[in-house]
């Protein structure tokens, strides 16, 4: 089943790509990689939750929002390459996430991203990561990251 396929059999659709705030573009492609500038969590235009985790966002929502920013970081990719079925191979994923003080489970957060890209590309969805607590992040967001792939 490809990646696409594999989209509509989980029931997901890939919002509209995110216009910048600011002076970078959304993707980058460079030889076989795409890179994605941070994603944040949301959903026609507006954040699906804000706050510090766990403070103001339960783990349960951090781990949704992280699901959504990449969802969002998906749509930048398709944008770029035409067709999620042209990733071969999710390398790299980096989440930021707006901690709380002593919060230590950044790595949880991050899991609503991981297990979304092995959801949808299997074994090829596999990848490496970064998941960092940071003090803040823009517009008060609960979590951000952004994606490497290597497409053909």
């Amino acid at each position: 089943m490809t990646a696409e396929q594999k989209l509509q059999e989980l029931g997901l659709e890939l919002p509209a790509v995110a216009a910048p705030v600011g002076a970078y573009v959304p993707t980058v492609q460079t030889g076989n990689l795409v890179y994605t500038s941070g994603q944040l969590p949301t959903k026609d235009g507006k954040l699906i939750v804000a706050g510090k985790v766990p403070a103001e966002v339960s783990l349960e929502q951090a781990h949704a929002a992280a699901r959504q920013a990449c969802l969002n970081a998906l749509s930048a990719v398709r944008a770029e390459v035409g067709s999620l079925d042209r990733v071969n191979r999710v390398v790299r994923l980096n989440v930021f996430v707006n901690s709380s003080a002593g919060f230590t489970d950044q790595a949880k957060v991050a899991n609503g991203a991981s297990e979304l890209l092995v959801e949808i590309f299997g074994e090829s969805g596999k990848h490496t990561r970064c998941a960092i607590g940071v003090a803040e992040l823009p517009l008060n967001a609960p979590v951000e990251l952004d994606l490497i792939v290597e497409v053909s």
